[in-house]
């Protein structure tokens, strides 16, 4: 069992949300720190009064000074407890019934899997894991050991070079962690669907898994049958196989990435060969989205799903003029009737915050825009109620006139 080094009390009135059960304590709530903690070490988190309200792990480098594992003052933090949170997390993985048409899905969400810092996404026979905080890098290699126990794969490789760790003073870093080294490209299936994925160097853990849901409904036959579509940044064209391989008409894919339009030609032509007439666009996209508008040029569908805009709270404003001049250029683009998907992953801006975006852009436009679904992250990417923060991903699946 770890010991508990120290002990944060908390400022008078700033309790109530660790007893909501939020993961985070901020370094403003903390009053006083007791003991001798290390970073990574393992604290508990009383009130004024000194009544015990979680145990967490802490780093005094970073914002968030505690991540928050358990409220349960009995409850032993030890190798058991991380396998049973672990075994915890594969159990609802398992339960989503994903195999055999899909083998690539996320196994641990961070903190809505009571994983504070852990993300554990499976490709076909490897795991990819990140380790995204300070009290996760110190106890990675056992979490490893353990992955490698409940899953058996031919390999764990870790891609924790994400800018995040620099909140924690961690540098960034990757590396076999277990097992064999993946190779650099490997075939994934989602929905019956191939892709091909660079889990050395892709986006986040190598693709976008969170979006597997929404590329099954904006994917639907109804939708794509003879019709053209613009996929904005379209990475690895996870949507653009999605319609052609629903019998869609032209494909202009959109991204600044020339290995990712690379990979995602080879992506579309391995679901739908001789395909002749796509696009495959390397640029800014808001650049060629308004050279697509001189030009007069139309499309019967359109996919915006563009990386996170605002980093912060102090970024909100300007990413709202971002999504809205995005938004705005995509329906000056659409014929009437086409279909949009628009998204937003900055978890700073709210769905409904994303909404009013979307009306403003659809008043500027002179377009009458019909909401015909929300749209979120896939539900191997689940979400806790008591930690509003895990709802990073929002769309809404529109027809426009």
């Amino acid at each position: 069992m770890e010991a508990i080094f120290g002990i944060l009390t908390l400022k008078s009135g700033r309790e109530k949300p660790v007893k909501n059960r939020h993961p985070w304590v901020f370094s403003g709530a903390i009053e006083r720190v007791e003991g001798s903690p290390q970073p990574g070490d393992l604290v508990a988190v009383n009130d004024q009064h000194g009544r015990f309200l979680a145990t967490g792990y802490y780093n005094p480098h970073s914002q968030i000074r505690a991540r928050l594992l358990t409220w349960d003052a009995n409850q032993a933090i030890d190798e058991a407890f991380w396998y049973g949170r672990l075994r915890r997390a594969l159990n609802g993985r398992d339960a989503l019934a994903l195999q055999p048409q899909t083998n690539a899905y996320r196994l641990a969400n961070a903190e809505a899997d009571g994983l504070p810092g852990l993300i554990v996404d499976r490709y076909a026979d490897y795991l990819v894991l990140q380790s995204l905080t300070l009290g996760i890098e110190k106890r990675k290699e056992m979490l490893a050991g353990l992955l490698a126990d409940l899953v058996a794969p031919r390999g764990i490789l870790e891609r924790s070079d994400v800018a995040v760790r620099h909140k924690e003073n961690l540098p960034e870093t990757s590396g076999v962690l277990a097992g064999e080294s993946p190779p650099q490209r490997l075939t994934i299936q989602e929905n019956g669907l191939e892709f091909i994925v660079d889990l050395w160097h892709g986006h986040k853990t190598g693709f976008y898994l969170d979006q597997r849901e929404n590329r099954a409904i904006f994917g639907r036959e109804a939708w794509f049958a003879g019709k053209s579509l613009l996929n904005v940044f379209s990475y690895t064209g996870g949507f653009s196989v999605y319609a052609a391989a629903a019998g869609g008409a032209a494909i202009t894919n959109i991204d600044s990435s020339i290995p990712a339009l690379e990979l995602a030609e080879a992506n579309v032509l391995n679901a739908a060969p001789e395909r002749t007439a796509d696009q495959y666009i390397a640029g800014d996209a808001f650049e060629v989205l308004r050279y697509l508008r001189d030009e007069e040029q139309r499309f019967d569908a359109a996919i915006l799903d563009p990386p996170k805009f605002a980093q912060s709270q102090a970024e909100i404003q300007k990413a709202s003029r971002g999504y809205k001049d995005l938004n705005l250029l995509a329906l000056g683009l659409l014929q009437p009737g086409g279909i949009l998907a628009t998204f937003s992953c900055s978890g700073h801006v709210t769905a409904d915050l994303f909404q009013k975006i979307l009306f403003a852009a659809a008043v500027d436009a002179g377009r009458e825009v019909q909401i015909l679904a929300p749209l979120a992250q896939a539900a191997d990417h689940p979400l806790l109620v008591t930690f509003p923060e895990s709802a990073y991903l929002k769309g809404f699946l529109c027809r426009v006139w």
